[in-house]
């Protein structure tokens, strides 16, 4: 298969203009469990950010909504590894919008972890029931259970999870206070900055610090946008 009948195959790759490497995402409103918590005050759902900004354009969703329908396709597994391994980056996000759809899907991406073995994986979840399959997750994979709730504290049965608090502190993911140059404000620089200032600096921006793809973390603690 050459890379242009893959692109076509599964709809492309994302590149999330905050964060390092590729990523794949799907249409918001299909999360089986996002779509119900983004209607429930004070979950993490609350405001989601893929269901506002450049992920409501007509283009946008459009591509999602192929990458949707593309998840049967017998020769999906293979296009995406096939694209994956094409862009030869360290790591991969899977859903930067979106969820895991069902088993069959959750199983496919397995595969497409185990066919790119250079490529850390990342998957953030909702949905509870993808822990009985963490015996069978490919070691270059990391799934984090996402806290449904903000404040809330992870599950402590799962391996590896993230949680979303009210609070900014320097536990959290420096995500939040992180600017588009990769610089890291302090806390005390943070909390003084006017809102015309964070927006200048362009906030928001992944680090280098890689703790979601890192199986040896336990939780990401993120700031509350």
């Amino acid at each position: 298969m050459k890379t242009s009948e893959a692109l076509k195959l599964v709809g492309g790759l994302s590149k999330p203009s905050k964060m390092p490497g590729w990523a794949y995402g799907l249409p918001a409103k299909e999360c089986k469990t996002g779509s119900k918590l983004v209607k429930v005050a004070g979950s993490t759902c609350e405001g989601c950010y893929a269901l506002k900004g450049c992920y409501v354009f007509k283009v946008v969703q459009e591509a999602q909504y192929r990458r949707l329908a593309s998840i049967k396709h017998d020769l999906w597994t293979g296009a995406m590894a096939l694209l994956i391994n094409s862009k030869k980056s360290k790591v991969f996000r899977w859903h930067d919008s979106g969820d895991v759809q069902d088993e069959a899907h959750l199983i496919k991406i397995f595969a497409v972890c185990k066919l790119t073995p250079k490529t850390r994986h990342w998957l953030p979840t909702r949905e509870a029931w993808v822990k009985h399959f963490l015996p069978q997750c490919p070691d270059n994979l990391v799934i984090r259970f996402s806290a449904p709730m903000v404040d809330q504290t992870a599950p402590a049965s799962w391996p590896t999870t993230s949680t979303v608090t009210s609070s900014h502190n320097n536990e959290n993911c420096p995500a939040f206070r992180t600017d588009k140059t990769g610089t890291v404000h302090t806390l005390q620089a943070f909390d003084t900055m006017t809102k015309e200032k964070k927006k200048d600096l362009d906030l928001g921006h992944c680090g280098s610090c890689r703790r979601c793809w890192n199986p040896e973390v336990k939780n990401v603690a993120y700031g509350q946008h």
